[in-house]
């Protein structure tokens, strides 16, 4: 199977490339090959390769920083996502649009395949409007804060508050907010699946368990065995203060994920602790 993607040097698209290149052929498009703001740049990016399904990482994801870039952060996710959209079909292939638990308001949880987007952010709004136009004619998969055990360019939720720990870093943790953590590794072997089971519908791609903020850094500076006195507590509307609203209660499930078993946040640490020790 031959999938061309954007986004495949991305803190996700990366690990996905690495565990699943021995399964899967890999057509990379970076934005040094294609600006997906541009349909002549997909056209012409698209049109000399063959592929079987698209998969497109690629986004606008700094939450904050959409609110004040709006207009960049709608050319990239919603705009973009037209442009690769529109050039995919009329080459009949098919394309799995990656999508958030952001286009969720928060409030009605637990937030399943069939829940109703409400998204609170113009990040979250622009990742569904990108979910629209491709609803029903390409799969779109949600993820839900996703971490991995190494990746230089940029450190994801669960490897910034390891970084601050080990550092003895004061941190942090909001009380009166649920977070869904996602192993990647876990979302590569899912989309694996994905990829030789495709349907155009949509898949939660989400850890097994949610918990609030504050329990989920106690729960990384347990498993690295660091001093858990630097956590304090803090409220939702104290820590985001001035910041994008999140999902307030981000407990996302899976009606549809019978197929790959998915990590609890204590279980991924583990496995990240295993693969820190062969890295040294």
């Amino acid at each position: 199977m031959v999938v061309a993607a954007t986004g495949l040097d991305g803190l996700v698209g990366s690990r996905v490339r690495e565990l699943l290149e021995d399964k899967i052929q890999f057509i990379p498009l970076p934005k040094e090959i294609i600006d997906i703001t541009k349909k002549d740049s997909v056209k012409q990016a698209l049109q000399s390769i063959d592929f079987d399904i698209f998969l497109h990482l690629a986004a606008y994801t700094n939450v904050d920083l959409a609110e004040k870039e709006k207009s960049l952060a709608w050319s990239v996710n919603v705009a973009g996502t037209k442009n690769v959209f529109e050039v995919v079909s009329s080459r009949e292939k098919k394309m799995i649009y990656i999508s958030t638990d952001f286009v969720f308001d928060g409030e009605n949880a637990p937030f399943t395949e069939d829940s109703p987007p409400r998204p609170i952010s113009h990040y979250g709004m622009t990742k569904y409007e990108g979910e629209k136009i491709v609803k029903d004619h390409a799969m779109i998969v949600r993820f839900s804060y996703p971490y991995r055990a190494y990746y230089e360019p940029k450190k994801d939720i669960v490897r910034s508050i390891l970084a601050a720990l080990k550092d003895k870093k004061h941190i942090q943790g909001v009380v009166d907010q649920i977070i869904t953590f996602t192993f990647i590794d876990d979302i590569a072997h899912a989309l694996h699946y994905l990829f030789l089971n495709y349907a155009p519908e949509i898949y939660h791609v989400v850890g097994k368990d949610s918990l609030s903020a504050y329990d989920a850094i106690m729960t990384i500076a347990k498993v690295f065995e660091l001093d858990t006195s630097l956590v304090s507590k803090t409220t939702y509307d104290e820590f985001y203060k001035g910041k994008a609203k999140r999902p307030k209660k981000g407990i996302v499930k899976s009606k549809k994920n019978v197929f790959y078993p998915m990590k609890s946040l204590k279980e991924g640490l583990m496995e990240i602790k295993k693969q820190n020790c062969l890295l040294k």
